[in-house]
């Protein structure tokens, strides 16, 4: 076996040093890519699979042409080195589904899922105490309800009785959809329909609205075909939302198609979340967290800029996440380089300015404060979108 491992390495190596002297080509043969993965498949082991395995990071994203499958994506550009680290995303199927991936799925290490799913999932009896398996790396960005109706369904109480699209219900946009209706009082008849189908029953008068809970601009939202009939309805930023969703904005730069040039939509959002299972710090699986940990968080700066989906430009990986515990390795991270939560410490300074912060109950501190995260993140959106 250690004869056969050398001769992988002389390969390896031989191949490398004719690379290196070989003379300037201007045009370079694509197969010449693959030279240096030839060894691993003449002379591939057990030890081979071992080393291969060892420093790959799977990470659950979401369903095709979603806003995850986009982070998925940009994680592995940026974090993948050789053979230090490769992060290898997987498609998802919403979520529900991502949060039973990660629990469950055999070599699942990563997921991104929706702060409010295991809030849902506990509320209806499907899981008990789920947050204590459950560790965040950090709080990712915010996503918007975006409600496409016709102009006649001016905010979400106008579809009481009607019949509202809410895509399949192992997905994110399910739990957000049932819950901020529950607590708002509306009762709808839900359908549980994939989106782009959706669409399509919405034009045809099937359906009297669809609802899709995912990053600004959302594909299937911002390619949506509209003939003049639909707009996007308002989502009021009520009382009962408060203590889990952020007010948010949709306007005419983010979707031409539905909200007319200088105008805009209130609605609300739900953070999404780098969530993993909570590994013992003595295991193997942490040890693979560890090293994504490291790879992500220095290379983050690097994300939040294009090429990379404009949504990197709302994470900050200090933000604090309401009834999650951090993984420690992430924690331990931000400490060591003095990475801190300058958001809040900015609506603190802000509230000891305030004469009338005082009469502020720590319940309503904390409404304001989710408030203030919400104007924050889109003006440093709005900003970095005009450099």
């Amino acid at each position: 076996m250690h004869n056969v491992l050398k001769m992988a390495l002389a390969a390896i190596i031989t191949i490398c040093a004719l690379a290196a002297r070989a003379e300037p080509q201007t045009e370079y043969d694509p197969a010449k890519v693959s030279d240096s993965l030839k060894a691993i498949f003449q002379f591939g082991s057990t030890s081979t699979k071992q080393a291969l395995n060892a420093n790959t990071v799977t990470l659950i994203t979401g369903t095709i042409g979603g806003t995850y499958v986009q982070f998925g994506a940009d994680l592995a550009s940026v974090l993948d080195d050789g053979n230090k680290i490769r992060v290898l995303p997987i498609v998802g199927r919403g979520s529900v589904q991502s949060v039973a991936d990660i629990l469950f799925l055999q070599g699942v290490d990563l997921g991104i899922v929706r702060a409010d799913t295991l809030d849902y999932l506990e509320r209806k009896g499907f899981a008990k105490d789920i947050k204590r398996q459950f560790t965040y790396v950090t709080k990712l960005y915010n996503e918007e309800m975006q409600v496409i109706a016709p102009k006649s369904v001016a905010t979400l109480k106008d579809l009481e009785g009607k019949t509202v699209s809410v895509d399949l219900p192992n997905g994110g946009t399910f739990v957000t959809a049932l819950t901020v209706f529950e607590r708002l009082g509306i009762k709808a008849k839900f359908v549980y329909v994939e989106q782009r189908i959706a669409m399509e029953k919405l034009k045809a008068g099937e359906i009297d609205a669809v609802i899709v809970v995912g990053g600004k601009p959302y594909k299937s939202v911002s390619t949506f075909g509209n003939d003049g009939r639909f707009h996007l309805a308002k989502v009021d930023y009520a009382k009962p939302l408060q203590s889990d969703y952020l007010p948010a904005t949709l306007t005419a730069k983010d979707y031409p198609n539905l909200i007319k040039e200088g105008e805009s939509v209130d609605t609300i959002a739900v953070p999404a979340v780098l969530a993993a299972y909570n590994w013992a710090p003595n295991t193997e699986r942490y040890r693979k967290l560890a090293l994504f940990v490291d790879a992500f968080f220095t290379k983050f700066p690097a994300l939040q800029n294009p090429p990379f989906h404009p949504k990197w430009k709302e994470v900050s990986l200090a933000a604090p996440l309401s009834g999650w515990n951090r993984l420690p390795v992430a924690q331990h991270w931000l400490d060591k380089h003095g990475v801190e939560p300058v958001t809040r410490q900015r609506f603190e300074a802000f509230l000891k300015q305030s004469p009338t912060a005082a009469n502020v109950s720590d319940a309503d501190k904390e409404t304001l404060f989710r408030q203030f995260q919400a104007w924050d993140a889109e003006k440093g959106r709005v900003e970095a979108g005009k450099k």
